[in-house]
């Protein structure tokens, strides 16, 4: 069947090299196994992306697996990001396992998990069967417990003990409104089966019981919108990001929020198309909204840059959701194109950030001095990827924000205000902590191998092409894309 090979080859690459490393992790190799598998992935991804652009939406699997164009283009950007990511990994678990932080043990189930969370994030985004995609993100939500705890310690612990928890909660939310959103469905579409399918739901949609429907979104967004980070359910993130590898961090902000997000914009056209009113829309919108205001106000008072960095993690995240929100063509672009900029900076800015905190053996930002004397690849990489995240032009991440606040004008003006001024402090914030680690009088020592610093200055390079120029096709990409959830 078209697509057929291409989506196996994606599905089973990650979990085929997962179980490698499960028996190999420990070794010197295990590295170099682990890049290979994300390039593989990645080889299989961009051809499951020509087909779909050449030959449509595909429906694969008795119908368990559909790929249309806003998946597609999730799951070429996960297979980038984590493929990159693992090209990091190489030297940075080098030198935490030369200083006697992780045990040879520990790589192995660094490099076993990592591919075990890609593998489950690419069903969650492949899958057409409701009921898998709430599986998927809690298998992905289990690797990632063991990531976060990977250092053993104290805090290492603590922090995937409520990521554990809190996550739990939320996807046991998500569980209940899938079985409300089954509940309704199953009226409609009887038992056949198929009454979990995105495809059959969405042709189905404007006879589903709008109250049941309104009740499933509210315990779905409350659900995933706990894995995307929204206020008031994200203190899980910055622990996270501050206790677990930097890969870790680097693949939570950059890959697993955006899944996340993803499910709730699914659920979204079905409530859209249920109700015939703004309703999901709404509740989106007051969600992103105070998650962007009130993670800024949190940025001026991290110390630990990890955390810094989450923060700003959930403001973006909080700001695309904003956009889902308000819904239509050019929101729906630019929440999109956020997206992708979001991963690929957020992404590049921690690997930057992963070896200044090995220069400087500290996550304190008043001890991260001088990195542009000490190491000029890590010290620019940062500060280039901090003035990216904080929209300054020409990179991509100002095309997306002026496209949703001009939005923001038309149709919401009342949110304009609070959006500028969330966004002005957390640019305060964040650009006077990282002025100071990159030129600074120098507190770091060089590190004793060389840095992964290719990835960091390809995301960056793709985030600036993106601010200058969208490549046509790519443009209608994201117009298929935004039409799928433009609803409102």
């Amino acid at each position: 069947m078209t697509g057929m090979i291409e989506l196996a080859l994606v599905l089973t690459i990650p979990l085929a090299t997962a179980l490698v490393l499960a028996l190999w992790g420990h070794r010197a190799c295990a590295a170099l196994i682990n890049a290979g598998g994300g390039l593989l992935t990645l080889v299989a991804a961009g051809a499951l992306t020509c087909r779909v652009i050449n030959e449509g939406n595909l429906t694969l699997f008795s119908d368990q697996f559909y790929v249309d164009p806003l998946n597609v283009f999730l799951i070429a950007l996960t297979a980038l990001v984590g493929f990159t990511t693992a090209l990091f990994s190489q030297p940075y678990m080098r030198v935490e396992h030369d200083e006697g932080k992780l045990s040879g043990g520990r790589l192995r189930l660094y490099h076993s998990m990592f591919q075990l969370f890609m593998a489950a994030m690419l069903v969650a985004l492949s899958t057409n069967n409701l009921g898998i995609l709430w599986v998927s993100m809690e298998a992905a939500t289990l690797t990632t417990v063991l990531l976060v705890a990977l250092y053993r310690t104290p805090e290492s612990l603590e922090a995937a003990w409520k990521y554990f928890i809190l996550c739990g909660v939320g996807i046991a939310q998500a569980l209940f409104g899938t079985i409300l959103l089954y509940f309704a469905a199953e009226r409609v579409l009887g038992h056949a089966g198929g009454a979990l399918l995105w495809t059959n739901l969405s042709v189905v949609r404007a006879s589903l019981e709008p109250t049941i429907l309104s009740l499933a979104f509210v315990f779905l967004l409350v659900g995933y919108g706990t894995k995307t980070g929204l206020v008031p359910l994200h203190s899980w993130l910055p622990d996270a990001h501050a206790e677990g590898p930097t890969p870790v961090s680097a693949v939570l902000s950059g890959l697993l929020l955006n899944v996340a997000l993803y499910a709730i914009i699914r659920c979204k056209v079905l409530v859209d198309g249920a109700l015939g009113t703004h309703f999901a829309g709404n509740l989106m919108m007051g969600f992103g909204l105070l998650t962007v205001v009130v993670s800024a106000f949190y940025l001026s008072r991290q110390r630990d840059i990890k955390r810094l960095f989450g923060y700003s993690s959930i403001e973006h995240m909080g700001l695309i959701t904003f956009a889902f929100g308000m819904g239509g063509p050019v929101a729906s672009f630019a929440g999109l194109l956020h997206m992708t900029v979001h991963s690929l900076t957020k992404s590049a800015i921690f690997f930057a950030v992963g070896h200044a905190a090995q220069m400087a053996g500290t996550k304190v930002i008043e001890d991260i001095r001088g990195l542009i004397k000490r190491s000029p690849t890590i010290g620019w990489g940062l500060m280039l990827g901090t003035l990216a995240i904080l929209g300054m032009p020409p990179f991509g991440v100002f095309t997306s924000e002026f496209m949703i606040l001009t939005t923001a004008i038309k149709h919401y003006p009342w949110a304009t205000p609070l959006l500028l001024a969330a966004l002005g402090v957390a640019f305060a914030a964040m650009f006077g902590k990282v002025q100071e680690m990159a030129f600074g009088e120098p507190t770091v020592k060089p590190l004793a191998h060389n840095p992964a610093l290719l990835p960091v200055f390809i995301h960056l390079g793709l985030v600036l092409m993106l601010g200058l120029w969208i490549p046509p096709y790519l443009a209608d990409w994201y117009r298929q894309a935004a039409q799928l959830v433009g609803q409102g």
